[in-house]
């Protein structure tokens, strides 16, 4: 649970207490004595109390002696004495009530409201680390087209920061609230975020986009992202290539990675695996047909989430291709590139179907298909030798044994992968 800073006052607060500061000097000093008792009241003060008593004195002495000597002229000395009365409880008490005004203003102002989450996941990417209690999430089926709902608009109203947080957290990062760090990679760091409209996001600040024309590069490559179609896939929200970061915003799956799925339940059955396969194709082939190559397919890019398995982090990679390469930097995860990957040969969706294939041995054995020893040992293996398919089961395994030609045009496409599935 996170503290808040405290609510600013409101302009109405400060009104009310410019009128109450008021009172003293429009009824000649006859409600300093209330407006005192209630600054001792509201500040919880016993001195202003006393000062309620010594202005009702005041105040009283001078009207008791209007009324007494209503007809005739007062003694100089009572008459002296009443007069200072009046002017103590007048003028004393307009500007002790305009002292006091800030003070009435702050006074009882709670903490704003308190953010409940999650602690900090151990993934590098945007889902918590703990484990929910209920069924793994892949065996739903993914629901229809007509089903889906049009996610909101982001940017819909300015919201205020409310949050306590690390000092190495930003506050913001554009106009989305910072809530937590979720993870960071290689890339940069992953936030759970608030959108100006209340909806959670995930935002991605990519730290290696430094000039202009990797950025421009950035901002090509996610447009193209966004026309993807989102069954099994999280939406690309919102990018911003300005500032000191570039940043990208897509949807908050709230659930485990199947890496965090795997390694803590262990290797998913025949038919959630068969499921898994299915809606992790159909994304493929709905980011390939978008143009998009998604170039770093791997298990902790596929999140559980409640409505099934989403596919995140397509269309960044080709656009940090350069910027990676200078820095001598590696695209992608070793375990789960593609042979042409490990050649620095071009890439494309046939690349993507490799990992997939490699990314669903690990889901069938907890491994992934060419092993993840050493970075080395791993590059023979996926350019040499041919993996152990035992343990995948049998309706999966030839079209997996297919997806893991060493030859990209010898592999099917992820549409082809989707047909041989449900055939």
């Amino acid at each position: 649970m996170q503290h808040s800073d405290p609510i600013r006052p409101s302009g109405l607060r400060w009104a009310a207490a410019v009128v109450w500061a008021c009172l003293p000097l429009v009824t000649c000093g006859v409600a300093t004595p209330v407006t005192m008792g209630i600054a001792a009241i509201w500040l919880r003060n016993v001195w202003h109390g006393v000062a309620a008593c010594v202005y009702a004195v005041g105040i009283g002495s001078f009207v008791l002696t209007a009324l007494t000597y209503e007809y005739e002229l007062a003694p100089t000395e009572l008459s002296m004495l009443v007069t200072l009365g009046l002017v103590i409880s007048w003028i004393g008490g307009t500007i002790h009530s305009g002292i006091l005004v800030p003070s009435m203003v702050k006074a009882r102002l709670g903490p704003a409201p308190m953010v409940h989450a999650p602690m900090p996941p151990a993934d590098v990417r945007h889902r918590p680390a703990e484990m929910r209690h209920t069924p793994p999430a892949e065996l739903r089926h993914t629901p229809p087209a007509d089903m889906r709902h049009t996610p909101p608009d982001v940017r819909q109203r300015i919201t205020a920061p409310s949050q306590r947080r690390p000092p190495e957290q930003p506050e913001w990062i554009g106009h989305y609230r910072v809530l937590r760090q979720l993870g960071r990679g290689g890339q940069g760091a992953v936030y759970l975020a608030m959108a100006p409209n209340g909806t959670q996001v995930a935002v991605k600040v990519l730290h290696d986009l430094v000039d202009e024309v990797a950025r421009a590069r950035f901002a090509r490559e996610v447009e193209s992202a966004r026309r993807v179609a989102t069954f099994s896939t999280a939406r690309v929200l919102d990018v911003n290539i300005g500032g000191q970061h570039a940043y990208i915003v897509s949807e908050y799956v709230d659930g485990p990675s199947l890496e965090q799925l795997v390694r803590t339940h262990g290797p998913r059955d025949a038919d959630s695996l068969t499921r898994l396969a299915l809606s992790t194709a159909g994304a493929l082939a709905a980011i390939h047909k978008a143009g998009v190559v998604h170039r770093d397919f791997k298990p902790s890019n596929v999140l559980i989430g409640n409505d099934g398995p989403r596919v995140i982090d397509f269309g960044i990679s080709r656009a940090l291709d350069q910027v990676t390469m200078t820095s001598g930097k590696m695209v992608g995860t070793p375990p789960y590139m593609s042979p042409e990957q490990l050649k620095g040969e071009p890439v494309g969706p046939p690349s993507d179907v490799f990992s997939w294939a490699v990314t669903m041995v690990f889901a069938a054995t907890g491994r992934p298909a060419f092993g993840e020893d050493t970075v080395p040992a791993v590059f023979n293996r996926v350019l040499n030798h041919e993996p152990d398919l035992s343990a995948v089961p049998p309706s999966l395994r030839g079209i997996v044994g297919a997806c893991l030609s060493k030859q990209p045009a010898d592999r099917p496409s992820a549409s082809d992968v989707m047909l041989s599935i449900v055939r």
